[in-house]
Protein backbone atom coordinates (compact mmCIF):
# COMPACT_ATOMS: atom_id res chain seq x y z
CA UNK A 1 0.00 0.00 0.00
CA UNK A 2 1.39 3.49 -0.79
CA UNK A 3 -0.45 6.98 -0.56
CA UNK A 4 -0.69 9.89 -3.34
CA UNK A 5 -0.09 13.12 -2.46
CA UNK A 6 -2.85 14.32 -4.49
CA UNK A 7 -1.92 18.00 -5.34
CA UNK A 8 1.73 17.06 -6.99
CA UNK A 9 0.69 13.40 -7.85
CA UNK A 10 3.90 11.56 -6.21
CA UNK A 11 4.22 9.20 -4.24
CA UNK A 12 4.89 9.49 -0.17
CA UNK A 13 7.38 8.15 1.32
CA UNK A 14 7.53 6.71 4.37
CA UNK A 15 9.00 9.37 7.03
CA UNK A 16 8.96 7.96 10.27
CA UNK A 17 6.55 5.58 13.30
CA UNK A 18 5.54 6.20 16.91
CA UNK A 19 4.10 3.45 19.22
CA UNK A 20 2.46 5.11 21.83
CA UNK A 21 1.80 2.28 24.07
CA UNK A 22 -2.01 2.66 23.57
CA UNK A 23 -1.85 -0.19 21.06
CA UNK A 24 -1.69 2.04 18.56
CA UNK A 25 0.74 2.45 15.82
CA UNK A 26 1.04 6.44 14.14
CA UNK A 27 2.84 5.92 10.88
CA UNK A 28 4.29 9.55 9.14
CA UNK A 29 4.57 10.04 5.50
CA UNK A 30 6.15 12.76 3.24
CA UNK A 31 5.95 14.07 -0.16
CA UNK A 32 9.38 15.13 -1.52
CA UNK A 33 8.25 17.01 -4.00
CA UNK A 34 6.27 19.64 -1.59
CA UNK A 35 6.95 18.26 1.92
CA UNK A 36 3.29 17.65 2.75
CA UNK A 37 2.80 15.42 5.48
CA UNK A 38 0.15 13.09 6.67
CA UNK A 39 -0.27 10.35 9.28
CA UNK A 40 -1.86 7.37 9.43
CA UNK A 41 -3.07 6.13 12.68
CA UNK A 42 -4.27 2.17 13.29
CA UNK A 43 -6.58 1.32 16.57
CA UNK A 44 -5.29 -1.37 18.55
CA UNK A 45 -7.47 -4.22 16.55
CA UNK A 46 -5.58 -3.13 13.09
CA UNK A 47 -2.29 -3.20 14.81
CA UNK A 48 -2.57 -6.49 16.06
CA UNK A 49 -3.89 -7.40 12.57
CA UNK A 50 -0.66 -6.09 11.06
CA UNK A 51 1.90 -7.38 13.76
CA UNK A 52 0.42 -11.02 13.22
CA UNK A 53 0.32 -11.04 9.25
CA UNK A 54 4.27 -10.19 10.01
CA UNK A 55 4.01 -6.49 8.30
CA UNK A 56 6.88 -4.09 9.33
CA UNK A 57 5.66 -0.41 9.00
CA UNK A 58 7.59 1.55 7.07
CA UNK A 59 9.55 -1.14 5.62
CA UNK A 60 12.13 -3.40 6.96
CA UNK A 61 16.03 -1.96 7.51
CA UNK A 62 17.38 -5.54 8.25
CA UNK A 63 17.24 -8.80 6.63
CA UNK A 64 14.45 -10.93 7.99
CA UNK A 65 16.39 -13.49 9.84
CA UNK A 66 15.18 -17.40 10.32
CA UNK A 67 11.91 -18.08 11.86
CA UNK A 68 11.52 -14.03 12.70
CA UNK A 69 7.95 -14.59 13.41
CA UNK A 70 7.89 -17.09 15.57
CA UNK A 71 10.64 -15.88 17.75
CA UNK A 72 9.21 -12.55 18.44
CA UNK A 73 6.39 -14.14 19.93
CA UNK A 74 8.41 -16.27 22.99
CA UNK A 75 8.79 -14.65 26.11
CA UNK A 76 12.97 -14.17 26.17
CA UNK A 77 13.72 -14.88 22.06
CA UNK A 78 17.60 -15.72 21.95
CA UNK A 79 18.80 -13.22 19.41
CA UNK A 80 21.88 -16.10 18.67
CA UNK A 81 19.15 -18.71 18.00
CA UNK A 82 20.94 -18.99 14.42
CA UNK A 83 24.40 -17.84 14.78
CA UNK A 84 27.28 -19.51 13.19
CA UNK A 85 29.06 -19.40 16.09
CA UNK A 86 30.35 -22.36 18.54
CA UNK A 87 27.75 -23.38 21.06
CA UNK A 88 28.29 -23.02 24.31
CA UNK A 89 27.67 -26.48 26.21
CA UNK A 90 25.25 -25.70 29.18
CA UNK A 91 27.44 -27.39 30.99
CA UNK A 92 26.08 -29.63 34.13
CA UNK A 93 25.42 -33.42 34.07
CA UNK A 94 22.37 -34.24 31.38
CA UNK A 95 23.54 -31.91 29.51
CA UNK A 96 22.60 -33.45 25.52
CA UNK A 97 25.01 -30.54 23.61
CA UNK A 98 26.61 -31.96 20.55
CA UNK A 99 30.01 -30.14 21.90
CA UNK A 100 29.76 -31.71 25.26
CA UNK A 101 29.46 -35.07 24.13
CA UNK A 102 32.33 -36.01 21.13
CA UNK A 103 31.97 -39.62 22.30
CA UNK A 104 28.69 -39.57 20.84
CA UNK A 105 29.82 -38.89 17.02
CA UNK A 106 30.02 -41.19 14.58
CA UNK A 107 30.27 -41.46 10.72
CA UNK A 108 26.93 -41.64 9.42
CA UNK A 109 26.37 -45.53 7.61
CA UNK A 110 23.79 -46.65 5.39
CA UNK A 111 22.09 -48.81 7.12
CA UNK A 112 20.01 -52.05 5.45
CA UNK A 113 17.55 -54.55 7.15
CA UNK A 114 18.17 -57.51 6.90
CA UNK A 115 14.69 -59.86 6.03
CA UNK A 116 14.05 -61.27 9.25
CA UNK A 117 14.42 -57.96 11.07
CA UNK A 118 12.02 -56.64 8.24
CA UNK A 119 9.03 -58.93 9.48
CA UNK A 120 9.84 -58.61 13.09
CA UNK A 121 9.31 -54.70 12.52
CA UNK A 122 5.98 -55.56 10.96
CA UNK A 123 5.21 -56.76 14.40
CA UNK A 124 5.26 -53.35 15.27
CA UNK A 125 1.91 -51.41 15.47
CA UNK A 126 1.89 -48.73 12.44
CA UNK A 127 1.86 -45.66 14.68
CA UNK A 128 4.47 -46.21 16.37
CA UNK A 129 6.44 -48.19 13.48
CA UNK A 130 8.47 -45.20 12.10
CA UNK A 131 9.55 -44.19 15.45
CA UNK A 132 10.73 -47.65 16.44
CA UNK A 133 12.69 -48.26 12.46
CA UNK A 134 14.28 -44.68 13.54
CA UNK A 135 15.49 -46.21 17.01
CA UNK A 136 16.88 -49.10 15.58
CA UNK A 137 18.63 -47.12 12.43
CA UNK A 138 20.36 -44.93 14.56
CA UNK A 139 21.49 -47.12 17.10
CA UNK A 140 23.39 -48.83 14.32
CA UNK A 141 24.15 -45.73 12.98
CA UNK A 142 25.71 -44.77 16.07
CA UNK A 143 27.45 -48.52 16.74
CA UNK A 144 28.88 -49.18 12.93
CA UNK A 145 26.56 -51.72 12.32
CA UNK A 146 25.82 -51.79 8.47
CA UNK A 147 23.22 -54.54 8.48
CA UNK A 148 20.22 -54.56 11.01
CA UNK A 149 19.35 -57.69 12.05
CA UNK A 150 17.05 -59.84 14.94
CA UNK A 151 19.92 -60.48 16.67
CA UNK A 152 21.27 -56.53 16.78
CA UNK A 153 17.38 -55.19 17.57
CA UNK A 154 17.45 -56.94 20.62
CA UNK A 155 21.17 -56.08 21.46
CA UNK A 156 19.87 -52.59 20.99
CA UNK A 157 16.34 -52.73 23.25
CA UNK A 158 18.59 -54.56 26.03
CA UNK A 159 21.30 -51.35 25.95
CA UNK A 160 18.65 -49.03 25.32
CA UNK A 161 16.64 -50.34 28.43
CA UNK A 162 13.74 -50.99 25.72
CA UNK A 163 13.13 -54.87 27.10
CA UNK A 164 9.69 -54.14 28.69
CA UNK A 165 8.39 -52.44 25.70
Amino acid sequence: MKFLCIPCDEVMSFSDRDLPGDGTITALFRCGACDREMAMLTNPMETQLVTSLGVEIGGRTVPEQPLQQTRSRLDTPRDDAFSDDEVSSGGGEGSSSATSAPDHEFVRIRVTWSPEATDRLGGVPRFVRGMVKRIYTDYAQEKQIEVITPDVMDRARSELGLEGM
